[in-house]
């Protein structure tokens, strides 16, 4: 018996953005979830008190944005049951009242601009927002009976993290410019608001072009709780105001903040008594705890899960989080900051038997972080496939991932790979990318490959590399540039630097600066690494997949990836889907693509794959 695709798109993605929200009966909890089901779209869902569960959001509305083209926080509730939310369709920002039937009423004016990480500053009656216009962004306050906008901020190219002060004399925001990405360095900014509602001068209270803050919280009027990594690991710190002392609250060789792929996500939460829920660790097992700042004590609340995603919040006593173990997905879970008693608020998605699911390993290889996850009935070296994590600025963590069990359950081990330049182990262990990428992404995957070897579980002739994005990148990279791998699946991948850098958007129109290096001077550098210009050198076939609304790879980089294989006479196939944008959100997009790439596995390593479509590879074989 064997794990369908079916299964692992009814399990795909999870929770995100979750609220927990304090109410005289008890706690509620909001969160939105993915709908492959539902033409991908993700809905907000609210658990009440006594256990029950409704969609806040009408059939056919999606609370997604657009913003830096990877989307932001996109909903917040509002007293009463109420929502406001970014709609995929338009991008505009609406109010939903909570009564039964209620249709959402837009707030915001037709247009080209985008809105993300929503925030309610207490007592106000509007929403805060980042607001994203063509390339130009700035904070912005709507009305949420729908009346005129008003600009607070322009500071920053980007923008994340607004937050009022308690007294509301102080508005705080995250900033960075060109050629920053956030994980390099950021402003921590804190300005005066005048009687006219917007910011006055503003002050840099912690931050740098070399040190980032991923989150900052208000403690009180005249200091905030930062995450940031002057250290090289992102720890909880005190900023004050006035300048009296601060200080590291969490100082320890764990990051208690992440990379900003999304403006919203958030790593610790300020509890009514003055306690902080956390989520914090390394890449290899993220914990959820409660830190009480006065004492410095930190004790975990995590139980069984493995990993907590980025996203806390507190009420009435309680954190909700979103957490998974090696056995089960992604879900809400409520839990008491006293006691520890953990309660699931999601509901429960069909599983697998648990003997299908394998059991992973944290591993170290030649100083190389890696997950192992075994197949199913393989004694002795058999086929594995190295996964590659996108941003490259990522990680893969140690839990439950229905696609990695997928192929287990056939007969194929997963070597999960997070390479230097994954976050999770310290800015030093990050930063050994810069320059290096496409030489030491590539590296690290083939040394975990021979590590497989030499430790007895891979046969060293049926290695495969899989990823997508940049992790796409780093498969095509690694056929082109090593003799390891046997073939390679690359998920809407980078396949030449130079013309993606031309062709992306502004959120990574510049993130090659610091991965590659500035153009025009290392132009160079951009030619000898790039997989287009080296297809020659393919060490074996490769399937490509692409969404063709893809706004941040586009299809175009794989096409001619494609074309050039094709003309050095290597083998290829390239499966491109409709309505799809960079990932697979769609029921039928996610099946097709698993049973495209065992296909793919079938052809490369002479195995039998029952059940799936046949692929055809073009080229000489």
């Amino acid at each position: 018996m064997s794990i369908r695709p079916i299964d692992v798109a009814r399990t795909d993605g999870g929770p995100q953005w979750v609220e927990a929200v304090a109410t005289p009966s008890g706690v509620e909890v909001w969160w939105d979830e993915p709908r492959p089901h539902e033409g991908g779209r993700r809905c907000v869902v609210r658990r009440l008190p006594d256990g029950s569960r409704t969609d806040a959001l009408p059939p056919g509305w999606n609370a997604r944005n657009r913003v830096i083209e990877y989307g932001g926080r996109s909903w917040r509730p509002l007293p009463g049951g109420g929502l406001v939310f970014t709609s995929w369709a338009d991008q505009r920002l609406y109010r939903l009242d909570g009564a039964e039937r209620s249709v959402p009423v837009p707030i915001t004016p037709e247009g080209r601009a985008r809105y993300a990480d929503l925030y309610l500053p207490p007592g106000r009656g509007e929403v805060w927002a980042v607001r994203e216009t063509d390339d130009v962004r700035d904070l912005v306050a709507v009305p949420l009976d729908g009346g005129p906008l008003r600009v607070i901020v322009k500071a920053h190219h980007f923008l994340m993290n607004p937050r009022i002060s308690p007294d509301g004399r102080y508005v705080s925001w995250i900033g960075w410019d060109h050629p920053n990405m956030p994980w390099d360095g950021t402003e921590l900014c804190v300005a005066p608001i005048g009687q006219d509602g917007t910011a006055g001068p503003h002050r840099v209270v912690a931050g740098g072009p070399e040190e980032s803050v991923a989150q900052a919280e208000w403690r009180d009027a005249t200091t905030l709780y930062a995450a940031t990594d002057p250290t090289g690991w992102w720890n909880i710190h005190l900023v004050t105001l006035d300048g009296s002392p601060g200080g590291n609250l969490t100082p320890m060789e764990l990051e208690f903040g992440g990379a900003a792929w999304k403006p919203g996500m958030s790593y610790f939460a300020v509890a009514e008594d003055g306690r902080l829920a956390v989520v914090y660790g390394t890449a290899d097992h993220r914990r959820l705890g409660v830190l009480d700042p006065g004492t410095g004590d930190l004790r975990e609340l995590g139980g069984e899960a493995t990993h907590w995603s980025s996203t806390v919040s507190v009420a009435g006593g309680k954190a909700a989080a979103v957490g998974a173990t090696p056995y089960t997905p992604l879900e809400v879970r409520l839990v008491d900051l006293d006691s520890g008693a953990h309660e699931t608020a999601s509901a429960p998605k069909p599983l697998p038997r648990r003997d299908l699911l394998p059991t992973p390993e944290a591993v170290t290889i030649e100083g190389v972080h890696a997950h192992l996850y075994p197949a199913s009935g393989v004694q002795g070296p058999g086929p594995y496939v190295i996964f590659v994590h996108g941003g490259p600025t990522g990680n893969l963590p140690v839990m439950l991932d229905l696609e990695i069990a997928y192929f287990t359950s056939r007969g194929l081990g997963v070597a999960v790979v997070n390479y230097g330049g994954s976050t999770g182990y310290g800015r030093a262990y990050r930063e050994r990318l810069r320059d290096q990428w496409g030489v030491v992404d590539v590296q690290d995957c083939a040394k975990v490959a021979r590590g497989l070897v030499e430790l007895g579980r891979a046969d060293a002739a049926k290695i495969a590399i899989r990823g997508g994005s940049a992790g796409g990148w780093t498969t095509v990279a690694a056929l082109v540039h090593s003799d390891v791998f046997a073939g390679g699946v690359a998920h809407y991948a980078i396949t030449d630097p130079e013309s993606w850098a031309a062709e992306t958007h502004d959120f990574e129109s510049r993130y090659l600066d610091g991965l590659v290096g500035p153009l025009p001077e290392t132009r160079e550098r951009y030619a000898e690494r790039s997989p287009l210009l080296n297809a020659s050198r393919a060490s074996g076939p490769c399937l490509m997949l692409h969404g063709l609304e893809d706004a941040i790879v586009d299809v175009s980089q794989a096409e001619r990836f494609t074309a050039e294989l094709d003309r050095h006479g290597k083998q290829w196939a390239l499966l491109t889907f409709p309505g799809e944008q960079h990932g697979w959100r769609r029921e039928e997009t996610i099946v097709a693509v698993l049973e495209a790439e065992l296909a793919f596995y079938g052809l490369i390593f002479d195995m039998e794959t029952p059940g799936v479509p046949p692929l055809t590879l073009k080229g000489r074989a």
